[in-house]
């Protein structure tokens, strides 16, 4: 019976996954975002328009243990503030102790990107996203599946959450415990909670945008002209407001895609990744798509260390010499992988430019993002 309960629910997530590329969104003008001018504003499903009493319900769910099989994990285990909302770890294990696959995205600004896993073009959606933690089997996460009852009982035993429900979701308060306490407001409080993790004040941001020409230091700003120029292209997967080639906001009529392959490995000699991880071909099934990852945004990106999708790089200083090396090769020749994307050419550096080039990285760190108590744990 469990094991039948756990397919519905994956295979419901695999369906509405595909039927959300079509949703339609719009930017929520009604709710106070809280940004500064230059940016815009992100753009929400017209089924889930924010509500601060959503968010406050959010925040609440997105660190409650409950929300997990032994009651030992929420989802900010995963996805501390601090580490903008990762978790230092090259992988994450679940509750069951079964390792994770793939380093913990930053979510930071998640409510400007068009897709949200590493390796899933077909994820477009928060909401749904959010029950691939608590439900899905490879790997086992939160563990929830099958166990939905337990979960709605958990919560319904905490009168903190009967407030918060019925401000969140007063229509469906109206229509009782089973309408109100559900998948659909569960993972839309959620959604809406992550679409506030907005960080647009480093001091890059300040110097940039605010007209403050002391806010990063001399050899940042060199470091902004090697990741700006030509010689490194960092730029380009790593442009635009997110530092970042997939984005959507309010201003954009389409949004942006970008998947790469980075070279990271090259198990075969053709560009092949490891099984557990094969790129966006696990998908798409063209074989040019092996290795193709989503670029990730570098906002805050010195504290989320370590980094690529398996988390097998530990530091910038690495990350730097990988690409300019051209990808770091798996292959018993050596040899860069053949499918490597055509931007990444390689280059040379000094130490200085190494050091002026993470000056700039250490300069995207919204320190405020990371202390912010409207982003923080609610529970005494």
């Amino acid at each position: 019976m469990h094991s039948t309960r756990r397919t519905n629910v994956l295979a419901s997530v695999l369906l509405m996954s595909a039927l959300t590329l079509g949703q339609s969104a719009v930017a929520d003008s009604s709710f106070d975002w809280q940004l500064p001018k230059w940016v815009p504003s992100p753009v929400v499903p017209t089924d889930n328009p924010m509500t601060n009493e959503k968010v406050e319900l959010g925040r609440h769910l997105f660190y409650d243990t409950r929300l997990s099989s032994d009651q030992s994990m929420s989802c900010a285990t995963c996805h501390v503030q601090a580490r903008a909302f990762t978790d230092g770890k090259p992988v994450s294990p679940g509750v069951s102790g079964e390792p994770g696959i793939r380093n913990s995205m930053a979510l930071g600004n998640i409510a400007y990107l068009p897709v949200l896993t590493w390796m899933n073009p077909q994820l477009t959606s928060l909401e749904i996203q959010t029950l691939i933690p608590l439900f899905g089997e490879h790997p086992v996460e939160m563990g929830m599946a099958g166990r939905e009852q337990e979960l709605w009982a958990r919560l319904k035993s905490d009168p903190t959450y009967a407030d918060l429900f019925e401000s969140a979701f007063p229509d469906k308060a109206k229509q009782g415990e089973d309408a109100l306490y559900s998948l659909s407001t569960i993972t839309k409080a959620l959604a809406a909670f992550q679409r506030t993790l907005l960080s647009f004040n480093s001091p890059y941001d300040q110097y940039k945008y605010g007209g403050d020409p002391k806010a990063i230091s001399d050899s940042a700003k060199r470091g902004e002209a090697l990741f700006f120029g030509e010689r490194m292209k960092c730029y380009h997967c790593h442009g635009g407001l997110n530092f970042t080639d997939n984005v959507m906001h309010a201003r954009m009529p389409f949004p942006e895609f970008g998947f790469h392959n980075t070279g990271l490995y090259n198990i075969d000699g053709t560009g092949s990744y490891p099984l557990t991880n094969p790129g966006i071909v696990e998908l798409t099934l063209e074989p040019h798509d092996r290795g193709k990852v989503r670029t990730p945004s570098l906002r805050n990106i010195a504290v989320t260390a370590p980094y690529m999708h398996d988390g097998s790089i530990k530091t910038l200083e690495e990350v730097i010499q990988h690409y300019a090396i051209k990808g770091r090769s798996a292959s018993a020749s050596g040899q860069p992988s053949p499918l490597r994307s055509e931007l990444i050419i390689g280059f040379s550096f000094d130490e200085t430019e190494l050091s002026d080039l993470i000056a700039f990285l250490h300069s995207l760190t919204d320190e405020k993002f990371l202390r912010d108590s409207r982003f923080a744990n609610p529970w005494p």
